[in-house]
């Protein structure tokens, strides 16, 4: 089993950029609004839950999300990645979320299932899910805002707010971890 690496959604379904639909969301086009949900909801819900660790946390924090880029898409300007703007959006209000919480507890079945990759095996989905438990917190967000969300490193760098090495390294080590784990050798 591997973990793929999905490409960043830049361009929404039919080759629009996500700018366009940022500028028509400024607007008050609510078809712009449901394009880019079908556009980057994973992402965003990726990255809530790769924070949270809670199913319906995130399903909140995702929808919150969109809530706040409906209300505030006047407001950007294109200096990074539209990606990493609606991303930074979903860091902060996760992040917020949890702060106000206070739990940090392991994820849940229900959560791990949310996370469906094509071809995984009840089996599969176990070991990676034990795998990916024993990663630090900011390993085991790097991994999926990688592999799940598909984000590229330097934008990971700029979501978490460390520094590019920063991430290649935690994200080197983590997979080592993840590798020496799915082969049996628990001596992480």
């Amino acid at each position: 089993m591997q973990l793929g690496s999905a490409k960043p959604v830049e361009q929404a379904p039919g080759g629009i950029r996500l700018e366009t639909l940022l500028a028509g969301i400024a607007q008050g086009d609510r078809e712009a609004l449901a394009e880019l949900y079908g556009a980057v909801r994973g992402a965003v819900y990726a990255t809530a839950l790769g924070i949270l660790r809670s199913v319906p946390d995130a399903q909140d924090v995702t929808q919150d999300v969109f809530v706040r880029i409906w209300d505030s898409a006047g407001g950007y300007r294109p200096q990074g990645t539209p990606m990493a703007w609606i991303l930074t959006i979903a860091r902060n209000m996760a992040l917020m979320r949890l702060r106000g919480s206070g739990r940090t507890e392991p994820m849940d079945e229900a959560a791990w299932s949310a996370l469906s990759a094509p071809g995984l095996t009840p089996e599969d989905r176990t070991a990676l899910r034990a795998a990916l438990e024993r990663l630090a917190d900011e390993e085991r967000q790097i991994v999926l805002l990688h592999a799940a969300a598909g984000l590229k490193h330097r934008e990971i760098s700029q979501l978490l707010q460390i520094p590019l090495a920063t991430v290649l390294s935690k994200y080197h080590r983590a997979l080592k971890k993840l590798r020496t784990h799915m082969e049996g050798d628990d001596a992480l």
